[in-house]
């Protein structure tokens, strides 16, 4: 199993968890033709389409990933707040709950809730015999959960407080609204060393901010508390996510 990342950050999110035989894409905040490009424009091999919350930069080509035939798996909220909106009558749009069990081809997934400016964000808890346990979490201002049995991690390190105090000190709505949204570097830190990190090969920071971030202290910081391999999300790039690192 390959974790390839097709977008990470403001700009656009949209990550793929790929074998041999299938794929599952999660989130599509970027343009459907880089979705088809990741997939050597078999899309017949995206088993389904897993999106954490409405915002663009998660869902912006939702209704294109509809109309290729891919089941995309999201709360009420969220398919009622997208571009798509719900359609009872669309087979295709699967709507989950915010805390619950499913499964996408040979995936088994469960959501729970994340913490977020929008209706019914959520995150998942992925399982797949080739990787194991993975965990997504993103746009969240922190985890109300702990996880066990984890092999690999993607989770958002969206800002450092050091760095947005002083570059956005006298613009307290932008700032607040930042702090109420998204995971600080501080509190990604301090979700890492509160969980079991016995099992786990990889950790992804994902979702940086072009401004309010620092990728190589970032990684080197988590690194430190972790003692665990980190790679800082960057387009294109493919990563080794077996259940074992070999």
């Amino acid at each position: 199993m390959i974790l390839k990342v097709i977008g990470s950050g403001s700009k656009g999110n949209a990550y793929l968890l790929e074998n041999e035989q299938e794929a599952l894409l999660i989130e599509c905040g970027v343009n459907i033709m880089d979705i088809k490009k990741a997939v050597n424009f078999n899309i017949s091999k995206i088993s389904g389409c897993l999106i954490t919350h409405e915002h663009g930069d998660h869902a912006k080509s939702i209704c294109e990933v509809l109309g290729s035939g891919i089941n995309t798996y999201a709360t009420f909220g969220t398919f009622t707040n997208s571009k798509a909106g719900l359609s009872l009558n669309s087979s295709r749009q699967k709507v989950i709950p915010q805390k619950g069990e499913f499964q996408v081809g040979n995936f088994k997934v469960m959501s729970f809730p994340t913490i977020h400016d929008v209706a019914e964000p959520c995150g998942f808890l992925i399982y797949h015999k080739d990787c194991g346990v993975t965990l997504f979490l993103t746009d969240t201002v922190y985890s109300n959960f702990t996880f066990s049995g984890l092999n690999n991690i993607i989770i958002e390190a969206n800002y450092d407080e050091e760095i947005i105090n002083e570059k956005l000190g006298d613009k307290k709505f932008l700032r607040d609204r930042i702090y109420n949204s998204h995971m600080s570097l501080d509190t990604c830190m301090e979700f890492l060393e509160a969980n079991d990190l016995s099992q786990v090969n990889n950790i992804v920071l994902i979702h940086l901010s072009d401004s309010n971030s620092h990728e190589l202290n970032f990684a080197k910081k988590v690194s430190a508390i972790t003692g665990k391999t980190v790679s800082v999300a960057d387009n294109g790039m493919t990563i080794n996510f077996n259940k074992t690192p070999f």
